[in-house]
């Protein structure tokens, strides 16, 4: 036979199959495919236990940052970015308003001619970020960098004040990712622009919380002003009355002697307390504004670190934090009455030092719930602590409303409780111990999927706070553009629009429905 013959010259119809080029090339891609997937398979070898401590994302990349004092060093030393060239300008007139809202306008019309779907799924987001002087940005990241102390200058309630900037630092990873290079990003929901009449939003990069903590008093208010004369002079707040421009302004206390002056822009915000206490009625809903998450005080507890975790979570309820807060973070003093020295239950005192932190991250690794109750406003940076350590969050916050709650849905992993029903004597322990193992394990499954969603990073990553921060923007694009056209054509005083202060606050407590 020939095949049998190696001197004998077969015809390509008779050539054996294992000399074919082509089924050798198709063999050897199936062997390289195979060695890839053996390697990548999540039954290899796990990460070693040192690993456990420290953040571990899908795909652990040792060029993202994660720590904010890490980060901020790096972007400081050795990426401080060039100046690009744009159209931002010290003061506008009302020819220049008038110019760049027919250029938006035109642009507008050809990408509606284009895009069948815009602007509805108006991806991705285009942001103009302003290049303001630098006392507003870069002096300010400075002073955090040159001031840093982690354990002294402390608040009038006992937290680290620097610690409290780290929790409110959303400002730092949304504009740091914003103005890197576009080589180096990885959002592709969100690009930067410009110039002005390419934008759908406006970004603000002033520094509020750094500012109000870190400054003198006085300094500090008239700072605010003459950051709220640069901005309010611009072109683009002036066509729109800033209703498309983003201002972060993330702890309760930052931007408040100017608020009221800037409360049409979209704010980023930690809560939303109906109170009246940190908040004008008026100044924020959820229509106009969004909720963005705390930075956690804890390390990530990734897929390895739960699964090692799981066996250990002998603690029923856990709690360490500061145990008496004012205005609506009154509950706390008395939940510690209800649950103090019940079995299964660990409530410590503590603040966000180092010491603190490590304390916190090991009882909340080795307890099923952690309570979640309001702090000075109805939101609490214990709730994003819990959940990237894998502890079920038991929130006792009649009025607190969620960062993303249009893509995540928390009652899959947190549990919901009345301030009323806490309170009640042994409510909340029985409640709490009737959860089956199967119950628990579902709400662990969804805590272990969302997480990812609270760690802030440099470069953002998909799914991170940054990405779903800016697919709520786009949620928003619409409404805003509608907003912007609406006032420009209404007579002034002719008509009120409804805010929160004309509706229900929000209550964990149902409404009634009246009947007919």
């Amino acid at each position: 036979m020939a095949g049998k013959h190696p001197h004998s010259s077969p015809s390509s119809r008779e050539r054996p199959i294992y000399t074919s080029p082509i089924v050798i090339i198709i063999l050897s891609l199936i062997t390289f495919i195979s060695i890839i997937f053996f390697f990548s398979s999540p039954s290899s070898s796990p990460p070693a236990p040192s690993s456990i401590s420290t953040f571990s994302i899908r795909n652990p990349n040792p060029n993202f940052e994660y720590s904010f004092v890490s980060s901020l060093e790096n972007f400081l030393t050795n990426k401080l970015p060039k100046h690009p060239k744009d159209d931002t300008v010290n003061s506008a007139d009302a020819v220049s308003v008038r110019k760049l809202d027919d250029s938006i306008w035109w642009r507008e019309s050809v990408r509606i001619s284009g895009d069948s779907y815009y602007p509805a799924a108006s991806m991705p987001i285009r942001v103009y970020v302003y290049e303001m002087p630098s006392k507003f940005t870069y002096d300010l990241l400075w002073l955090f960098r040159n001031t840093y102390k982690e354990t002294s200058n402390l608040t009038s309630n006992g937290s680290p004040v620097h610690r409290l900037i780290e929790q409110h630092s959303i400002d730092y990873w949304l504009w740091a990712d914003l103005i890197a290079p576009e080589s180096e990003r990885v959002l592709k929901n969100v690009i930067r622009v410009h110039k002005q009449d390419e934008a759908d939003i406006f970004y603000i990069p002033f520094f509020t919380t750094i500012s109000f903590f870190l400054m003198e008093k006085q300094q500090c208010k008239a700072l605010y002003r003459e950051a709220l004369k640069w901005v309010t002079d611009q072109p683009a707040w002036k066509r729109s009355g800033g209703r498309d421009h983003i201002l972060p302004v993330h702890h309760p206390w930052s931007f408040k002697s100017v608020r009221k002056f800037m409360k049409t822009a979209i704010w980023l915000l930690p809560d939303m307390d109906s109170t009246g206490n940190w908040y004008k009625p008026g100044q924020v809903y959820l229509e106009k504004d969004l909720i963005l998450p705390y930075v956690s005080n804890v390390d990530f507890c990734n897929a390895y670190c739960l699964r090692e975790n799981e066996s250990k979570r002998s603690t029923l309820l856990f709690f360490r934090g500061r145990l008496k807060r004012n205005a609506g973070g009154k509950i706390r003093s008395k939940l510690v009455v209800e649950l103090s020295g019940a079995e299964g239950v660990v409530i410590e005192e503590g603040s966000a030092g180092e010491a603190g932190k490590a304390a916190a991250q090991n009882g909340m690794r080795k307890s099923i719930f952690c309570l979640s109750p309001a702090g000075d406003t109805p939101s609490s940076a214990r709730l994003f602590d819990a959940i990237v350590s894998g502890c079920i969050p038991v929130i006792v916050s009649d009025e607190l409303e969620l960062p993303f709650e249009g893509i995540i849905d928390y009652k899959k992993m947190a549990v919901f409780v009345s301030s009323s029903d806490a309170l009640s004597p042994g409510w909340l322990l029985t409640y709490l111990k009737d959860f089956s193992p199967s119950e628990i394990r579902e709400k662990q499954k969804f805590l272990a999927k969302y997480s990812t969603h609270f760690i802030y990073s440099n470069p953002a990553q998909p799914l991170g706070p940054e990405d779903l921060t800016w697919r709520m923007i786009a949620g928003k694009l619409v409404n805003i553009k509608l907003q912007i056209r609406r006032s420009q054509r209404m007579v002034q005083g002719s008509r009120s629009i409804c805010t929160c202060e004309c509706r229900h606050s929000n209550s964990s407590i149902p409404i009634p429905i009246p009947g007919p």
